[in-house]
């Protein structure tokens, strides 16, 4: 199943031996415009990664740069394979309540802002070395912005150094992101020996370490410090309103679908419902108001007194504005964010029958800090949304399960059977240990690894497939076989020459800087896995040139994609703090480029003294 990339590297060398051809030939030509217009598609944004890739995998089959037969091998490929079993195996470690008992330990309960910042950025960093990044950033932001707000800081000083700690501490491992398995997979069929377990940890600890440093000292500094915390954010109290449905008022014998369109130019919407001293939150809409009702209204608007008095409405004379939401079945409100690759992305809360289904009312969206209940069920959700839900608790925990949204609030913490926990950890450092020790190839130790979590209960089967990222899996299947055409092609050998020709063949030092930050200014906007599978070949292609040792300069390309700071679309980490943070698009470049320029400083200079060229 390793064809498309062995074929990739073996035409790599073949070229670099021989004088390549100075005209670009058609299939070098074809294979470099589909990555040209993947990359725009990347860049755009409209379209999901995965399909982007699955669009440029299968253009590649029609015009004959990659065999049909092989055309779907990337996806049983070993690189593919592990991370699939490792994000299974994050799942496992975060259910298991391992986590949980080692944030009781470490995390002191009374201390100051920055070592409050430094210790959960050590500790995120420390996760994110063996679990998917955005997980341990998930586990994490509850219990940080918890932190935050005892200490009195704002909410985006502590959560944008702990998503580039996250991002920092994959560097470290074979298993820490993605990338770092492509590139050890490009690596296997380019020497024969894949980068093992901790190949990685010199260069990745030494640049985490000065990156974390770097985040929690600037974090006062370059970080904006906005009013944007968990539970602050809505000022939902003085927008509920309750409204009582007199005799021969019009809404009378009215839907609720009907109030509501009435409702719409106030901005409003009914989140309960008052009926015989019973209160019934989230009401279906098909049901009809009756003489004596009390509706509970939440808006944001000046007009609201115009539209009751259209439907004949009068406020309660004891409950004005301000009033508490219904409180049947202990009905609460809380705030959870939307994940990259939650199944909301893109949907409407009309699409999602949010009350009928679920049980649940949706008050309020913040997007980038800006509060809006304008248009609620017409608002299309996006990756870093914060929600404001109101519904019974186990509705609400259900929901944020299901939909794969991250509670905002300091959840109580979970602890599971103290057998779970280390059985956990004895099984996962048993398949790191087999990894770093040779006995197993990596997508074996951790397959296994991944079927004792099941067997032993530690991950239910019904959630085993929902704990692998597909999109992430699709993206890597499709890419490789597009990866292995560039660098067949001869187009991987041409670009390197091309490197080479700005940069001078002479420098082989000034080659590999300018690889990495090529690398950096990619991932800032495209998937990491994605520019990964993109660069290897180029750096392959860039080592048979020089006739040099090809591990320093994947190295670099596993560092460099693993540099997504200036953006918020660059890594799903960056998205998921952009709504609790209040940050805003231009936000991340301000501490992103100072924590680029330290990686680039510490990281070239590790890799050549354990990498030498």
């Amino acid at each position: 199943m390793r064809e498309p990339v062995a074929l990739a590297c073996r035409v790599a060398h073949a070229r670099s031996s021989d004088r390549p051809e100075r005209r670009m030939t058609a299939p070098q030509a074809l294979i470099l415009a589909i990555i040209a217009v993947a990359m725009g598609f990347f860049l755009w944004g409209r379209w999901r990664h995965d399909l982007v890739a699955v669009a440029a995998l299968i253009a590649c089959v029609l015009v004959g740069l990659v065999p049909a037969s092989q055309a779907f091998a990337g996806f049983g490929h070993p690189a593919v394979v592990t991370v699939a079993a490792v994000l299974v195996l994050s799942h496992g470690l975060a259910s298991s309540g391992l986590i949980d008992r080692l944030i009781r330990r470490v995390v002191p309960d009374a201390a100051g802002p920055w070592r409050i910042i430094l210790i959960f950025c050590a500790l995120t960093a420390a996760m994110s070395s063996f679990m998917n990044n955005i997980g341990a950033l998930a586990l994490m932001m509850p219990a940080a912005l918890g932190a935050a707000r005892r200490v009195n800081v704002a909410p985006g000083q502590i959560l944008m150094p702990l998503s580039f700690a996250s991002i920092l501490g994959g560097m470290t491992t074979l298993i820490g992101t993605p990338p770092n398995l492509i590139v050890a997979a490009f690596r296997a069929e380019a020497t024969g020996e894949p980068f093992g377990m901790f190949a990685f940890t010199p260069v990745g600890l030494a640049v985490a370490g000065a990156g974390v440093l770097l985040v929690v000292l600037g974090a006062r500094f370059l970080v904006p410090e906005r009013p944007r915390s968990a539970g602050q954010n809505f000022d939902i109290g003085a927008y509920l309103t309750e409204a009582r449905v007199p005799a021969k008022a019009r809404a009378v014998g009215m839907t609720l679908k009907e109030v509501e369109e009435t409702l719409a130019a106030a901005e409003a919407q009914v989140v309960g419902l008052v009926r015989d001293n019973a209160r019934i939150p989230a009401p279906q809409n098909w049901r009809s108001v009756r003489e004596d009702d009390i509706l509970v209204i939440e808006a944001d608007s000046k007009n609201l007194a115009q539209a009751l008095a259209k439907l004949g409405l009068t406020l309660e004379e004891d409950k004005r504005t301000g009033v508490r939401a219904p409180e049947a079945e202990h009905t609460v409100m809380a705030e959870v964010v939307v994940r990259p690759g939650s199944p909301l992305v893109g949907r409407t809360a009309q699409h999602l029958k949010l009350r009928s289904r679920h049980a649940i009312n949706l008050l309020a969206i913040s997007r980038q800090g800006r509060r809006s209940i304008s248009r609620l069920r017409q608002t299309r959700l996006a990756p870093g949304d914060v929600l404001l839900l109101q519904g019974t608790p186990d509705t609400l925990a259900d929901f944020s399960a299901h939909f794969d949204c991250v509670p905002l609030a300091e959840r109580a913490l979970r602890f599971p059977a103290k057998r779970d926990a280390w059985l956990a950890a004895g099984i996962f450092g048993a398949a790191i240990a087999a990894t770093a020790l040779a006995i197993l190839p990596a997508e074996i130790a951790f397959t296994l690894a991944a079927l004792a979590y099941v067997l032993a209960s530690i991950v239910p089967t019904r959630e085993v497939y929902t704990a692998v990222e597909w999109p992430v899996i699709v993206l890597l299947g499709a890419l490789i076989p597009v990866a292995g055409a560039v660098a067949a092609t001869g187009a991987a050998d041409m670009l390197a020459r091309g490197m080479m020709g700005l940069m001078g063949e002479s420098s082989p030092v000034l080659v590999l800087v300018g690889l990495m930050v090529m690398t950096m200014c990619l991932t800032d906007f495209m998937n990491n896995a994605a520019t990964a599978t993109v660069m290897c070949p180029i750096a392959i292609g860039i080592a048979g040139v020089m006739g040099a040792n090809p591990d320093p300069f994947l190295m670099a390309v596993a560092i460099g994609s693993s540099c997504a700071f200036l953006t918020p679309i660059g890594h799903q980490n960056n998205t998921l703090i952009l709504g609790p943070g209040g940050f805003r698009f231009g936000d991340y470049w301000r501490l992103g480029l100072p924590l680029e320029i330290v990686v680039l400083c510490v990281g070239i200079p590790m890799i050549l003294v354990v990498w030498p060229l």
